[in-house]
């Protein structure tokens, strides 16, 4: 049996978009990439934007994708430590799968320390210069007030209207991201900002739909995770070296 000692890293699989075929197509990619991943994994970190809408009433969560979390539970069960972080499109995680799952589940960052390398985790949004629009949505999205009134819609008009909107995703409507020289990420800066105070070896984020493996300085490395409607890419840190990977496909992104 081979030994659980390497971590995973993925994110934006946006769940539910653009329909239910393609969303369930995608659904059955992940279901193998974690019977992949699950042979050898300790900890598998789902960094933000798994679905494309979430909301959990008290009672209700959003219908659908009973193979991919049939499969998260499978692994948790097997000793695999899962993690969710929130992203921008599925923000409104409470307790269901923290419950179901044994998931810990991420507000905004988390740093942890494995076989001496330090690594500071996020979803992405929200963080770096600029979109103060944004900053302000986001704030007010996850204030306990915007979630008491989204809670009095019924679950049909509430996810119903959520549905509708998530249709309206970049992901799906823009169908590559644009691509800027590394020193001029927005989530570089971000990067290299929180560098003059703090040490990290990696920095890794979601949110940018773009796998990207840039330097930093001679020791630390910003790593995107792209995503899954077109790239199918994620991270593995095999406690020497992490290394982003496509999945199903030969080529592997270049570092930079």
């Amino acid at each position: 049996m081979a030994v659980r000692d390497k971590l995973y890293f993925a994110s934006d699989f946006h769940l539910g978009v653009p329909n239910y075929a393609a969303s369930r197509k995608r659904e059955d990619l992940l279901v193998r990439w974690l019977d992949f991943v699950g042979k050898d994994a300790a900890e598998i970190f789902l960094m933000g934007d798994v679905f494309d809408f979430w909301f959990e009433y008290k009672t209700v969560v959003p219908k659908g994708y009973i193979r991919f979390l049939g499969k998260l539970a499978e692994l948790s069960d097997a000793g695999v430590k899962l993690y969710f972080f929130k992203g921008n499109h599925d923000m409104w995680m409470f307790e269901y799968l923290k419950t179901e799952l044994g998931a810990t589940i991420i507000s905004n960052e988390l740093e942890i320390e494995r076989q001496g390398k330090k690594f500071f985790l996020h979803h992405g949004d929200g963080l770096g210069p600029g979109d103060q629009f944004y900053k302000l949505l986001k704030w007010f999205f996850r204030s306990k007030v915007c979630q008491w009134l989204f809670a009095r819609l019924h679950p049909n008009l509430g996810v119903g209207i959520a549905t509708k909107w998530s249709r309206k995703s970049r992901i799906i409507n823009e169908k590559e991201e644009e691509s800027k020289p590394g020193q001029q990420e927005w989530l570089v800066t971000f990067c290299k900002e929180v560098l003059k105070t703090r040490y990290y070896n990696y920095l890794i984020f979601g949110h940018r739909h773009l796998p990207l493996d840039i330097r930093l300085n001679e020791n630390s490395r910003y790593i995107n995770l792209g995503e899954w409607v077109y790239h199918k890419t994620y991270a593995v840190f095999t406690g020497e070296k992490l290394e982003l990977k496509y999945f199903e496909r030969e080529e592997q992104p270049e570092s930079t």
